[in-house]
């Protein structure tokens, strides 16, 4: 799987690219990353991306030619790719989505800064917009590299066990139980029983409790929003 950014700020990716599960990923060549400074792509002397916006008003708006000319040239350099917006407007981010952007070949990542992006570009250009959270960052770096962790996990072979994404909190709708190891017991405080039993099927019945247990009391939305999307897509 193919990801370019266009950003900005480019210098904020190498970090988290180079460690853990995704720089495992992109040495095995299941992944490719590539993050593109927005202004080589802008024209005249400055290579000014943002302007003041029309109406009036605090902030910048990062301008449209830009864009578009980046998105046009990686299409041209690397073929079609979905173009994704990050975006306070965008949809939510979830487990389908992130499962369903892992099936592209090739995704177009646009991060927005100051103000906002141009609308056209939303309007025109993107595919979709895409937010992670209901809160406002700096820019959309840090929510692109979100989005790549999140849909890296479910390109085949990324992952040891190729089940564990569909298992994680949130892809049944509910939250994980919670999990113990070594040692047994640590400052009084002991290992469910059932954990040491050796009964898998207790074990199951226990987790499956467990990660209803936590949700009731943590984000008792999660299964009514759960049944709401699938009953959306029927």
């Amino acid at each position: 799987m193919r990801v370019d950014v266009l950003t900005l700020f480019p210098g904020m990716f190498p970090g988290p690219l180079s460690h853990g599960i995704l720089a495992k990923a992109r040495e095995a060549g299941l992944l490719t990353v590539e993050a593109h400074d927005l202004r080589q792509y802008a024209g005249g002397k400055h290579r000014v991306t943002d302007e003041p916006p029309f109406g009036g008003g605090g902030g910048m708006v990062m301008k449209p030619e830009p864009i578009f000319a980046g998105v046009e040239a990686l299409r041209g350099e690397h073929g079609p790719g979905r173009v994704i917006l990050l975006s306070p407007a965008g949809t939510l981010l979830d487990p389908e989505t992130a499962a369903r952007l892992a099936r592209e070949g090739h995704l177009i990542l646009i991060c927005g800064r100051y103000e906002g992006v141009d609308q056209r570009v939303a309007d025109h250009l993107a595919d979709e917009e895409i937010s992670i959270g209901d809160y406002v960052l700096s820019g959309g770096e840090l929510p692109a590299m979100v989005l790549i962790d999140a849909v890296a996990r479910f390109v085949p072979g990324v992952l040891g066990d190729p089940d564990a994404p569909h298992n994680d909190s949130f892809s049944q709708g509910f939250l994980e139980a919670p999990h113990y190891t070594r040692p047994r017991e640590f400052r009084g405080w002991a290992v469910p029983d059932v954990l040491l039993s050796g009964d898998h099927g207790a074990v199951a019945a226990w987790r499956a409790a467990e990660g209803r247990r936590r949700t009731a009391d943590r984000r008792p939305e999660l299964p009514r929003k759960k049944l709401t999307d699938r009953q959306g897509l029927e």
